[in-house]
Formats: structure tokens, C-alpha cells, sequence
């Protein structure tokens, strides 16, 4: 029998993204980020007040992630955490980077104290996601993610799948919206501390019939 399979996401499940991101706008650009809706696309302005347009936030992302990984920090509880779980079941990063940036991640995760096998992807999460499954084949599956709408693509594509939604910034938390509320994920729970049990007791079966 195979082992449970954990499929975690890596930014504000695992790492601060947004915090450090914040920081650098500010020291190198003269941006300030501040989220007051679950739109990422107003979250940006210059002193002046006008916003980021889209073209330059992609640019930004791109060249945080190209010269500032350094910068992201673990989540409270989620290193132990992550290897709490590995304990019981294998563990791997399904990551919205691009496939360049995989080894980097790989090796950020690592220096944290995160061994686990890293997937890239770009856009919904439902098709890479349901790769992994046909490689894997676990006898059962979690996922974690931060994003609504990722739960929702693999709610369409593997239903089977328990998803949690997780979100550990405090500055996105409150902005993000619910996946458990749409119906796509299984739980929301914001904090390390609450979600360990909670998916330990996913790998373990504790809720089957």
C-alpha cells in the first residue's frame, strides 16, 4: 500500500511571500503595498498614490523572485510542521514559479529545514496536481494551498482530494476569500498550530466511515 501524499503550496503556506515583497518595494522602488481587498492588482502604488500598473507587477514578481527568494522566512509551525507530516506520508511543493526557478526553490526550501521534491506550475493547479497523483498513486491525498481558486481547480479535476486552505500572512488572511465558505476546500485554517492535527488526522483516516 502506498503512502498518504501531502501536496503543499510554498508562498504564505510555507515562506513569507508578501512580507518580504512589501519590504523590497519599499527600499528599492519607492512602492507601497497594502492589501485592502482580494484584489492584488490595487494592492501596489507610488508615493504619488497612482497604481502599479499590470505589465510592472509582473516585472517586479519576476525580479523579486529572481534576486530576493533570499528574503522569505518561514511561516510560524510550518517547518516543524511540514516535517511532522513527513513523518507519516511523502511531502511535495506544487509552487507557481516557473520550471527555472525549480532547483531555487528547491534549495530556499532546504535551507529552512524543508526536504521535499518541488513540482512548478503556471496557472490552475488541478491539471499538475492530478500529475502527481497518477505518479504517486497514494492510498489518500491532501492538499494546501493559500488561493481559492487553486481549490477550486483541483476540487473540479480530483475530488477525492482533502484540501485545506491556508493562508499564514496576517496581511493577506482577511482579504483572501474562504475557500471552505465556496465549498472547494475541506477546512480553512490559518495557523500551523491548528493544522497539523487537523491533517494529521486527514493521513491517518480519522474521519472515514
Amino acid at each position: 500500500m502506498s503512502r498518504p501524499l501531502i501536496i503543499s503550496d510554498c508562498d504564505e503556506v510555507l515562506l513569507h511571500m508578501v512580507a518580504p515583497y512589501k519590504e523590497w518595494l519599499a527600499e528599492r522602488h519607492g512602492i507601497d503595498f497594502a492589501m485592502q481587498s482580494n484584489d492584488f492588482g490595487k494592492a501596489m502604488r507610488y508615493a504619488d498614490g497612482g497604481y502599479v500598473e499590470p505589465a510592472e507587477i509582473w516585472r517586479l514578481l519576476n525580479l523579486f523572485f529572481d534576486t530576493e527568494m533570499y528574503r522569505q522566512q518561514p511561516i510560524a509551525g510550518a517547518v516543524e510542521g511540514v516535517n511532522a507530516l513527513a513523518e507519516h506520508a511523502d511531502v511535495v511543493i506544487l509552487t507557481n514559479l516557473g520550471d527555472h526557478r525549480r532547483e531555487d526553490r528547491a534549495r530556499q526550501l532546504r535551507d529552512v529545514g524543508i526536504h521535499a521534491r518541488v513540482f512548478t506550475n503556471t496557472g490552475p493547479k488541478g491539471p499538475a496536481l492530478k500529475a502527481i497523483l497518477d505518479e504517486y498513486r497514494p492510498e489518500r491525498a491532501v492538499f494546501i494551498d493559500d488561493l481559492p481558486q487553486h481549490h477550486g481547480s483541483v476540487a473540479e479535476l480530483a475530488p477525492h482530494v482533502t484540501r485545506l486552505h491556508l493562508c499564514g500572512e496576517p496581511m493577506l488572511a482577511p482579504h483572501i476569500d474562504c475557500a471552505h465558505q465556496q465549498g472547494h476546500a475541506h477546512a480553512r485554517i490559518d495557523e500551523w498550530s491548528a493544522a497539523l492535527p487537523w491533517l494529521l488526522a486527514q493521513i491517518h483516516g480519522a474521519n472515514d466511515d
